[in-house]
């Protein structure tokens, strides 16, 4: 079943699109949205591109977006000007247009790499999310954030630049790795923990289905984290209100965790859910959240393999790249 969802931003609002099987129409589904003309320039990795590179361009030029592919390094490298000046120059070389789609297929990083490009390459080019990862299906693929890294910090050159439509073929979560999984589970708590007590439930009392792949627990874990966020971007798309800044629960120690230690040692979700163990015991000490809840969360994560304890880094390190996260 296909469900379809709305991120409501007036002239600049957006269907995300939500079920099985979705590869196969994604030609389709651009012709629904209109207003694009070919080529489609698809930006991807090698590990995504050899399992759904085939679908997706069969579909593509079944409707006649005239496909082009160009593969990014499967790793935090693809966030660097370098690799991002490659895709500019074959956006130049099969002459793409102001209202030809740039498409993303893959995990967050190729989002924020390909989100990049649309926006800079002839100042905006219609942006599609495909994404695959349990991680960037619920959070990295929905809200208009597109960045790149820097030696100082992680993302700190970007900009807000909403797509024209997201979509999220569950099926691909069939083959992510269990690590990348458990990972994007910490996005998915957050939510529960930041809006929607409900939520957090379902997903305590659910999570070795969800674990397991269940077909109607993903859809419901995917649809309901893509529906929260929807909401705060719709009220906050900019986090000028403050609103939108409940999306980065434990994300500033995540993201120095991540510096501090290369990118290398933990993956993104695993970092976040280091930080949120640490915001939610400093709450504790703050006086702002319960002992009870803040086990429960802890427990939760680490039924789900994550960890919840701060790795042995240099002090200095830690400091500095937290004092550079944009977050702070």
């Amino acid at each position: 079943m296909v469900r379809e969802l709305r991120v409501e931003l007036g002239d600049r609002s957006y269907p995300i699109v939500c079920g099985p099987r979705l590869l196969e129409g994604a030609g389709g589904w651009l012709k629904r949205i209109g207003g694009m003309v070919p080529p489609a320039l698809v930006v991807s990795n090698p590990t995504v591109a050899d399992l759904y590179w085939p679908p997706l361009e069969a579909s593509l030029k079944g409707e006649g977006w005239q496909p082009h592919l160009i593969l990014l390094p499967d790793s935090e490298e693809a966030k660097t000007l370098k690799e991002i000046s490659r895709v500019y120059d074959l956006a130049g070389e099969i002459k793409m247009e102001r209202k030809s789609p740039l498409i993303a297929l893959g995990g967050g990083v190729v989002g924020d790499a390909a989100g990049f490009v649309a926006t800079t390459w002839l100042r905006g080019l219609p942006f599609i999310q495909i994404p695959t990862t349990l991680l960037a299906q619920v959070d990295a693929s929905v809200g208009g954030k597109v960045a790149l890294n820097h030696p100082q910090g992680k993302n700190l050159i970007g900009a807000f630049y909403q797509p024209r439509l997201v979509l999220i073929d569950v099926d691909t979560l069939k083959t992510l790795p269990e690590r990348e999984f458990r990972s994007g589970l910490a996005e998915v708590i957050k939510y529960g923990v930041i809006m929607d007590r409900d939520f957090f439930e379902y997903i305590e009392q659910n999570l070795e289905n969800i674990m397991a792949g269940q077909p109607e627990c993903l859809m419901e874990v995917v649809c309901r984290s893509c529906s929260l966020k929807a909401r705060v971007v719709a009220q906050d798309e900019r986090e000028e209100t403050g609103l939108r800044r409940i999306l980065n629960f434990g994300h500033t120690v995540g993201h120095a965790v991540e510096a501090a230690t290369g990118f290398s040692l933990y993956r993104h979700g695993e970092a976040v859910a280091i930080g949120m163990a640490l915001a939610a015991r400093m709450a504790v000490e703050m006086g702002i959240f319960s002992l009870q809840e803040c086990r429960r969360l802890l427990a939760l994560l680490k039924r789900a393999g994550l960890p919840t304890e701060m790795p042995p880094l240099n002090g200095e390190a830690f400091r500095q790249a937290l004092l550079r996260d944009k977050k702070i």
